[in-house]
């Protein structure tokens, strides 16, 4: 049981690195659209950076949501939780995001070497500012992480998330602040939803043995409670992106005609497969004799979540839908 988990754990990081490397040549097969180059590094490295940004989110989300649970104080006055994986996820997000720099710092091409490599030029353009920012926002969030106060790690990953959102539109799209201030709010919501659960699973193992079933199902009572808002908040944003990106009078070609299309349609299928999940694991912990069954949904909500935050970096690597 003890290797198992690991085990699984491992194959599904692997599974999961396959769609930013092979998708775009999925995605783009048929489609008469070239890929960008490096599509598959820079679909992988934005992938870790926002699996990365999930993690130190949801723990501090819930965190917080476990302080409200009656009864599960500790000595120091705040409940028992697991160790943080919050460090290591700074260190993967900074190498995500240097690896991001790198790409922009060559003009967005995949660099063979540091020779290629212009830091300088960095400086010189918006891209490469908000490639910084991300850069030493992973930086001082790992640092905050193993300080006293890890909650301080909010403000340098709230750097990344309003980075990620400029960076998502440039300055001569249509409207660029609609679209960044979507991508706001989605990202975010995204975040506290994938990492908020992955910690309240992992926060439940310690739980079921200090305080029992109850504290437990309090616990994901609260957490399904505000992810109910943050599914509504995602499938808003995500509709209204999409629709910026491919108009009503089109969508319905672009989304299987464009690699873009058929990754946003692959997005929306995952989701879809997530809300159901979710579904069920809420029945179960209102309705079963024992509510922490609802881990077994919730685990595999996981897994498809992974996926989507996948498929999300994938996005990001192919090329925009032309406005017909």
């Amino acid at each position: 049981m003890t290797l198992t988990r690991p085990v699984a754990f491992l194959v599904l990081v692997a599974l999961a690195a396959l769609i930013p490397v092979l998708g775009p040549a999925t995605a783009l097969h048929g489609t008469g659209e070239a890929a960008a180059p490096g599509a598959r590094g820079i679909a992988l490295l934005r992938t870790v950076l926002f699996a990365a940004l999930c993690v130190p989110v949801g723990e501090l989300f819930v965190n917080r949501l476990a302080r409200c649970v009656p009864g599960t104080e500790a000595a120091a006055g705040h409940p028992v939780v697991p160790r943080s994986w919050s460090p290591f996820a700074a260190g993967a997000g900074f190498v995500a995001a240097l690896g991001l720099a790198s790409v922009v710092a060559t003009g967005n091409l995949v660099p063979d070497g540091l020779s290629d490599i212009d830091t300088g030029g960095l400086y010189a353009s918006r891209d490469g500012k908000l490639a910084l920012l991300e850069v030493n926002a992973f930086l001082v969030a790992g640092l905050c992480a193993v300080s006293r106060r890890p909650a301080t790690q909010l403000w340098p990953l709230a750097a990344v998330v309003i980075a990620e959102a400029l960076r998502a539109h440039p300055a001569t799209e249509h409207t660029p602040l609609t679209g960044s201030g979507l991508t706001l709010v989605h990202l975010t919501c995204a975040a506290l939803w994938v990492g908020g659960l992955l910690h309240a699973l992992r926060t439940l193992r310690p739980w079921r043995n200090r305080y029992g079933t109850e504290a437990g199902a309090a616990l994901l009572g609260l957490y399904a409670r505000v992810a109910t808002v943050l599914l509504a908040a995602i499938t808003a944003t995500g509709v209204w992106s999409s629709l910026r990106r491919m108009p009503p009078e089109t969508i319905l070609v672009q989304l299987t005609a464009t690699a873009y299309g058929r990754a946003v349609l692959a997005k929306v299928f995952l989701v879809a497969a997530v809300a159901a999940l979710a579904l069920w694991a809420r029945q179960r912990l209102r309705r079963a004799a024992d509510p922490l069954t609802a881990c077994a949904p919730a685990r595999a909500e996981v897994v498809a979540l992974g996926l989507v935050v996948a498929v999300s970096g994938l996005l990001t690597a192919l090329p925009l839908p032309i406005r017909w």
